[in-house]
This record gives structure tokens, C-alpha cells and sequence, in this order.
């Protein structure tokens, strides 16, 4: 009995009387009864829940599943005000153009100029920026406005919407009237082709003029280049080029290696295809032109107060001496809304112009992170989107079957590399019936200028090219363009279809789909808000009588791809 009621942590006394051991023992013994109970049920309870669950009975528990699904909600990074309030610009180049009398801030001479070659008013991008950038050179180009360093400015049009008249024309007036011939305007491309282009524009807007444009893209030898920028007399060195069109690469060899190449007194600095230019930033040929354009702190230097330093927080010290400003102006179809990329650029108050509307508003600053995000790229109005579905055996066929059908005389067909294209070249050479080149960096800067002649001329009627050259190419009349090979980015598809559809022209795109291809390019297309694409289909019955020429044309094509594997092996 001690040891029942010590392990019940009861301490009654051994000398009590026998009534009230026998009333303890009682009610011991029930409060063991009653606790044994509850642990017996607490024990049988699980198994008396499983039971009810096998039965399909009610459980306590929570049901798993039973949550309804919510989207997980994108991360929306807060942009600077600049990227998401832009200037919004019209992008209709037929209905929206400006006459050339609108905007008289434009020089007598230039305005004549532009009549002479046929063009009587201004895009919608040409008539918003050539005003704000005359405003920044209104006091003439060796200082700012009121002393001040002037906005950068960011354009981002598509493709055939006049972008390189809207730098020529304002550079070339901020630079009329000057006295001393320094490299005042620096454009810097990415191809040879476009740098060539560019030039060309220049040349012809300072032809009646003493300004002078030097083109420096390796095409010529770097001696002779030297020669066209600098003339060494006996003190010192003669700058000739007020104007350089130059290729990332070949700028940094002429800043190394070329004695009396100065860009102290550079004014513009113009990037043009700038995304595709922030991409190649790893040149490091950025910080190269941004070193050599500003003052390095030295020794005492007599002249040190003429000297341009870096841009510095606006305070009574840092603008008592009037230097002048280096203004940078980037121009692409597909502009990156990335800062992190965009900081790289080292942009000063920046603006940009957009066509379309890049946000709803300053509520609405936040963008998906996604690079293609919605809204972001622009099209040309008169262009057309199609996609044909079709098998890999098929595409060849379907490239021909495209331009003889519809009757172009200057098609452009993309592919996602040089064997691709080269081959492609090939086979279509090779079933006949089409006059066709390819163009690729596998060819030589003399070969794809000859290449490009023809087919601006339209004694070529399909270019085979790759989207590494893609951008070098600007030609006006350009009535199709293949997608052979999908492009896996919404940025490559921009820049691919841009080639047609050129200043308010009209267009078409087709882009050939494997079956797999379909839903991730299509969805890519409709998050991105692009203009819906047109199935069209290529009926088997129209293919099927160019099949045994095109089985003949493959036998051919082996034999080629073998013959040129032994010359490489040789």
C-alpha cells in the first residue's frame, strides 16, 4: 500500500486509522481506474481514425491538397525615373511625319541638302531628337548649355525608322562653324558594313562643307588609316578628321598605336546598335575612349585649366571653369532596360525617347525582369508576321517554295550559324532556279561589300546570312524575310524581321517552326505582346513536284561539303 501511494506521490501517515486507509484505497483505486481509461483511449484513437479513413468517414486532421493555387507573383524591380517615364515617340513613319519647315531650328544649308536627296519632312524619331540635341549645342558646341554638362540621350526605335539621320543632321550643324579641325564626333558600330553605311550618310551632309569624316575599320591598313587622321609636321601633329566612323576593335588600335590620335576634344560620342555594343563591352574599349577623351590628373600642367575632367557634382568650385562637355548618344531597336548593363555606359542625367509605351505611368515604374519584357520592342507598322509549319526535311524546300511563290526580288533568309548558312547556300545553288549568295563573317570585308552591291542592285534575289552580319545590312528594298533557323530570343527576332519594312514601307516575315518549336516561340511572341503571326501553310501537293530535283540537289550538296573537307584537310 506505501509503495501504491508513493508511486501516486501521495504522503499520507502509516498511523492513521483503518476507515481512512480503506476510503484512500478506494479512491486510489478509482483515479487508477479513470487514468488507465484515458491512456487506453489515447491509444486506441489513431486506429479509430484510420478506421474512419479507410471507411471514407470524416478525419480530424487537416486534408492535405486542400488549398487552392495562387501564381507566384514576379519580382518587379523599381526602375530609375529616366527608364520608366521616356519620351514617347510616334512610330507610324507614313502618317506621323513632321515637314521639314516644323523644325527651323535646322541650318538653311543642311534643310537644302535634305530637299536635294528627295526628303521633305522628318520621321517621328528624327523630328524629337535632332531638336533636343540642337538645344544642347544652341550656344555653340565647346560649352554647354548655360556652362552646364547636357543630358545623355537614349533612343530606342525600331529598325527603318531613320535613327542615323537623327545623330548626322545635329552633329554635323553643332560642328559648321568651327575653326580648328579636331576629332570632335566619334560614331562607333559594330560591323564593318554599318560603319560604311554611317560614313556615307556622313559624307554626304559635309560634302559642301570644310568638315572632314575618317572611316577606320580595318578594312584598309592600319599606315593607311593614320594617314587619313593625322599629318606629322615639323611641330608636332596635324589632326585630320573631325568626324570618325570607327569599328570597337580598330578604335583601340588606332588610340594605342597611332602617335598624334587625340580625342581630348571629342565632343559626341555616338553608339549606334548600342545593345549589341553593351554586349561586346568585355573589349573594354569603352573605358579606352573615356580615358583618352578626359584629363588625366599629373603633373602641372600649364595648360591644366583648359583641360576636360570627368563630370563632377554641380557646386560653385566644379563650374568656374567652363570646360567642354562630352555628350553620349545611343541609338538601337532593342535598347536594354537593364541598369546594371546600362551603368556601364557611365550615362550623365540620361533621356530617353521610345516609340510605344514603355509603362503605363510612375505608378507603374516596375517591369518584368525578363529582358523581352511586354512592350518593350517596337515594330515596323507596314511589316507582316507569318510562321509556317513545317518538318526539317522540308525547310530547304520551303525557303524556295517562299520566294519564287511570292514573286520577291530581294529576300533575306536567316540561319543560326555560318555552316548553317553555308550549306543552305549551297543546296538552294544547287537545285537552281533562285539567284542566291550567302553573307557571313566567313567571307572576306571586300567580298561581303560586293556581295551587298548586288543585292542592292537585285541581281541577287535571296541573301543567306547569319545574325552576326544581320545589322551590317541596310538595304531599303528588302520585300521578305526567312527565319530558317527560329531565333531563340525576341531581340534576334526584332533585328531579323527590321530588315524589311524600312521607312514606312510594307513587308513580310515568315519564320519556319518544327512542330516542337511552335508553342515556347509563339508564347515567347505573345508575352512579349508582338503582333500576332499568321499560320501558313504550305499545302504537300505544292512541294511534291520539286522533291526529285531536291533529292538531286542534296547528291550535289554531299559531294561539295566532301570536297571542301579535303581542301581544309590539305
Amino acid at each position: 500500500m506505501a509503495k501504491r501511494r508513493r508511486a501516486l506521490g501521495e504522503d499520507e501517515d502509516e498511523d492513521a486509522d483503518a476507515d481512512g486507509d480503506a476510503d484512500d484505497d478506494a479512491g486510489t483505486s478509482e483515479a487508477a481506474a479513470a487514468k488507465l481509461s484515458e491512456r487506453t483511449e489515447a491509444r486506441t484513437a489513431p486506429d479509430s481514425q484510420s478506421r474512419e479513413r479507410e471507411a471514407g468517414g470524416p478525419a480530424s486532421g487537416p486534408v492535405l491538397g486542400g488549398f487552392s493555387r495562387r501564381k507566384t507573383p514576379k519580382v518587379q524591380p523599381f526602375l530609375p525615373a529616366w527608364l520608366a517615364e521616356p519620351s514617347c515617340v510616334r512610330k507610324n513613319v507614313t502618317e506621323d511625319l513632321v515637314p521639314i519647315e516644323d523644325i527651323p531650328e535646322v541650318h538653311p544649308d543642311l534643310q537644302k541638302q535634305l530637299r536635294a536627296h528627295g526628303i521633305s519632312a522628318y520621321f517621328p524619331v528624327q523630328a524629337a531628337v535632332i531638336p533636343a540635341l540642337l538645344e544642347s549645342v544652341a550656344t555653340g558646341f565647346l560649352v554647354g548649355r548655360g556652362g552646364y554638362q547636357p543630358s545623355d540621350l537614349c533612343i530606342s526605335a525600331p529598325t527603318g525608322s531613320g535613327k542615323t539621320l537623327a545623330f548626322v543632321i545635329p552633329v554635323v550643324q553643332a560642328l559648321l562653324h568651327r575653326v580648328v579641325c579636331q576629332v570632335r564626333a566619334l560614331v562607333v558600330l559594330p560591323t564593318k558594313e554599318l560603319a560604311q553605311q554611317v560614313s556615307k550618310v556622313f559624307n554626304v551632309y559635309t560634302d559642301a562643307t570644310p568638315l572632314r569624316v575618317a572611316l577606320v575599320t580595318g578594312q584598309k591598313s592600319l599606315a593607311k588609316e593614320q594617314e587619313s587622321l593625322v599629318q606629322k609636321t615639323t611641330d608636332g601633329y596635324r589632326c585630320l578628321a573631325d568626324i570618325v566612323v570607327a569599328t570597337p576593335g580598330r578604335l583601340v588600335d588606332h588610340i594605342d598605336q597611332t602617335p598624334g590620335f587625340s580625342l581630348q576634344q571629342l565632343r559626341f560620342l555616338v553608339v549606334d546598335e548600342a545593345d549589341r555594343m553593351i554586349d561586346s563591352m568585355h573589349q573594354s574599349w569603352l573605358p579606352r575612349v573615356v580615358a583618352a577623351a578626359f584629363h588625366s590628373e599629373g603633373p602641372a600642367d600649364p595648360c591644366a585649366l583648359l583641360q576636360r575632367r570627368q563630370p563632377q557634382i554641380v557646386t560653385a568650385a566644379s563650374t568656374c571653369c567652363p570646360q567642354m562637355p562630352l555628350q553620349k548618344l545611343l541609338f538601337s531597336a532593342t535598347l536594354t532596360q537593364n541598369p546594371e548593363k546600362l551603368q556601364q555606359l557611365g550615362l550623365y542625367k540620361p533621356r530617353l525617347f521610345s516609340t510605344g509605351p514603355m509603362h503605363k505611368g510612375p505608378q507603374d515604374r516596375g517591369v518584368e525582369a525578363d529582358e523581352d519584357s511586354a512592350g518593350k520592342y517596337t515594330f515596323p507598322v507596314g511589316l507582316t508576321h507569318h510562321y509556317v509549319p513545317c518538318s526539317l526535311s522540308c525547310k530547304p524546300l520551303a525557303v524556295v517554295h517562299l520566294v519564287l511563290g511570292l514573286r520577291v526580288s530581294r529576300a533575306l533568309c536567316f540561319t543560326n550559324s555560318r555552316e548553317h548558312a553555308h550549306r543552305l547556300f549551297l543546296l538552294v545553288q544547287a537545285f537552281g532556279g533562285v539567284n542566291v549568295a550567302e553573307f557571313s563573317s566567313c567571307l572576306g570585308p571586300g567580298q561581303r561589300k560586293k556581295i551587298l552591291k548586288h543585292f542592292e542592285q537585285g541581281k541577287i534575289q535571296l541573301l543567306i546570312s547569319t545574325d552576326a552580319t544581320a545589322r551590317g545590312i541596310d538595304v531599303q528594298d528588302v520585300e521578305l524575310v526567312i527565319n530558317y533557323d527560329a531565333p531563340q530570343y525576341l531581340r534576334t527576332y526584332v533585328h531579323r524581321v527590321g530588315r524589311t519594312a524600312r521607312a514606312g514601307r510594307s513587308g513580310q516575315a515568315f519564320t519556319l517552326l518544327l512542330k516542337v518549336q511552335e508553342k515556347r516561340f509563339l508564347r515567347m511572341l505573345a508575352e512579349a505582346r508582338a503582333p500576332e503571326l499568321a499560320r501558313h501553310e504550305i499545302p504537300s501537293e505544292l512541294l511534291q513536284p520539286m522533291v526529285p530535283r531536291y533529292e538531286e540537289a542534296l547528291s550535289q550538296l554531299e559531294k561539295r561539303v566532301k570536297e571542301e573537307q579535303k581542301q581544309k584537310a590539305t
